[in-house]
């Protein structure tokens, strides 16, 4: 694996929310980096408690400097006035030094990635992905996710089963088939024939809720309510369970457990990649499912159920290793892997994708 090691240096000024594992929450977790108001004035916020001055730039009234001050909290707040409809560029000054916001929907797409040897580009057929908008019926907005469709499926004509792939807390659809290289190593996976041709989707996970848990029971209502409806109206698929499967990592792993476990006569594959029921509440959680009750259903739909993890050293370890005793109580079947000792990483998640991807629907 050493050959193919990439390592991702994300961009910003706090650990992504799936770092909840193990550490203290901070205003950071549920802060809104822009929020407009109802008089129309603009609010900017950024959560920087050493540093000594905060400002912000871009395509902003020149006139109008905003100005900020920090709170008890160590969130820096400005407001800015007088812009009118439309899209603006910005970024904040720390002090003097020009950063990206952390907490901007698509920071997660700024990431710096270093590749080291051959990486996972190769000389085979390759795929498209693609960037797909839907309206999301749930959250009443428009939403976006990423669409793998393996070489030569546009001039194919067949169906093809559908893996709906999600990625952690702190990232967004952009990161399974960027810093997850999803895309090279279903390309090269499938050149080798190790795996069936599959459509991969690659929902935004990430949801803005006042409550870090309070995303996971929505986006499983949108993934059932917007987003598989949308994909099988818009692209050749195979419909039925036994034609789709899912999996999510860390807080992905939540909302594939929350979508799957509530609709098990939707998917025949679910995989849990380092994660667990909702950390420190997970028996009010499985009560809430009521696992004891479906655990047949899950049983009987179910031709796989995965957990995995990155060994000792995942930050989900010790929650995953929980969550198995309550589903070991509760009588439900499931397989448990670790393809990688490689803790809460890519490196990991890469290794499971690679690991698992050929095992599906044959």
């Amino acid at each position: 694996m050493k050959r193919f090691l990439i390592i991702a240096v994300l961009l910003g000024c706090v650990l992504p929310a799936s770092a909840q594992w193990r550490r203290q929450p901070t205003p950071n977790d549920t802060l809104q980096s822009v929020r407009v108001r109802p008089d129309g004035k603009v609010l900017f916020q950024l959560y920087a408690p050493q540093a000594g001055s905060v400002a912000v730039t871009g395509d902003l009234p020149w006139n109008k400097p905003v100005k900020f001050e920090k709170n008890k909290d160590g969130v820096w707040q400005g407001i800015c006035e007088g812009l009118e409809d439309g899209c603006f560029r910005y970024s904040f000054i720390v002090d003097g030094l020009r950063v990206q916001d952390p907490k901007a929907p698509l920071s997660a797409e700024q990431a710096s990635v270093l590749t080291k040897g051959a990486g996972y580009m190769k000389d085979v057929p390759h795929g498209a992905v693609a960037q797909r908008w839907y309206w999301s019926s749930t959250l009443k907005c428009m939403r976006r996710m990423h669409v793998w469709t393996p070489a030569g499926y546009e001039k194919s004509g067949k169906k093809l089963p559908v893996l709906y792939l999600i990625h952690g807390g702190g990232d967004n659809d952009a990161s399974w088939p960027g810093v997850g290289a999803a895309g090279w190593i279903l390309d090269n996976m499938l050149a080798e024939g190790k795996m069936v041709p599959m459509i991969v989707v690659m929902p935004n996970g990430t949801i803005e809720t006042d409550d870090m848990m309070g995303e996971v029971p929505l986006f499983g209502e949108d993934m059932v309510k917007s987003i598989i409806p949308f994909i099988e109206a818009n692209y050749r698929v195979k419909s039925g369970q036994k034609h789709r499967a899912m999996a999510g990592l860390s807080m992905g792993g939540m909302e594939t457990i929350e979508t799957a476990f509530l609709h098990p006569e939707l998917f025949s594959h679910v995989w849990v990649l380092s994660s667990s029921f909702s950390p420190g509440k997970q028996k009010e959680y499985i009560e809430r499912i009521h696992l004891n009750d479906i655990a047949p259903a899950l049983n009987k739909n179910f031709k796989a159920l995965v957990f995995t993890q990155g060994g000792p050293e995942d930050i989900a370890y010790n929650n995953c290793k929980e969550a198995l005793g309550y589903l070991k109580e509760a009588g439900v079947r499931y397989d448990y892997q670790e393809n990688a000792q490689a803790g809460h990483s890519w490196i990991t998640w890469r290794a499971d994708l690679a690991k698992l991807a050929p095992t599906l629907f044959r």
